[in-house]
């Protein structure tokens, strides 16, 4: 994608958002284009459907946050999620995005709790697990490609927890929410987590 926008390095978005505005709509045609053909490979990640069960039965709720379009959100839960859809499930029509808190904010607010109440499920350590720490809720940072060294991750970065599988997300979450009087509330597993090309 990056090469395509030609955005070799900082955050596509931002960089598209500094644009003329002819640029800017060019840049959108190519992302919807890029997004359309992901969406035609998507799957779902292994242990999705058995987590989301899991945070069901005990009435945990799960949102979605994500830089994709809502329009892809929504595919997603049209044609490859058969569980109740993710409340709320935020596209990058939301703004600020990630890093930015205010997602995960505005997920607390419509939930009404406290953000120790909360935890974000991310697999970006400058997007989600910024976000999440920020807004001060728990963060997993989950690496299914080991791709992270966590003694390279520091400052805001740094996640509390780290997962190689959503199965590991679950025992994680049981292992550190039940210890407490707290019950977690996934502010943030994103599409990005949900599936896999």
């Amino acid at each position: 994608m990056r090469r395509a926008i030609g955005v070799p390095s900082g955050d596509i978005l931002d960089a598209i958002h500094s644009w003329d505005a002819k640029r800017q709509k060019e840049a959108h045609e190519k992302i919807a284009l890029i997004e359309a053909d992901a969406l035609r490979r998507m799957k779902l990640m292994p242990g999705l459907v058995e987590l989301c069960e899991a945070l069901d039965t005990k009435s945990i709720r799960r949102a979605l946050l994500t830089r994709n379009v809502k329009k892809s959100v929504d595919y997603f839960h049209e044609h490859h999620f058969r569980l109740d859809p993710f409340h709320p499930a935020l596209g990058r029509e939301f703004k600020p995005y990630k890093p930015n808190p205010d997602g995960i904010l505005h997920i607390l607010d419509q939930w009404n709790l406290p953000p120790h109440h909360c935890a974000m499920v991310g697999d970006s350590a400058k997007d989600d697990i910024v976000a999440g720490n920020r807004a001060g809720v728990l963060t997993i940072l989950l690496d299914t490609e080991g791709k992270y060294d966590l003694e390279h991750l520091e400052g805001e970065e740094r996640p509390h927890h780290y997962a190689e599988s959503l199965h590991h997300v679950r025992d994680i979450l049981w292992e550190t929410f039940d210890t407490a009087e707290t019950i977690p509330h996934i502010a943030g597993l994103r599409e990005e987590e949900a599936v896999e090309e």
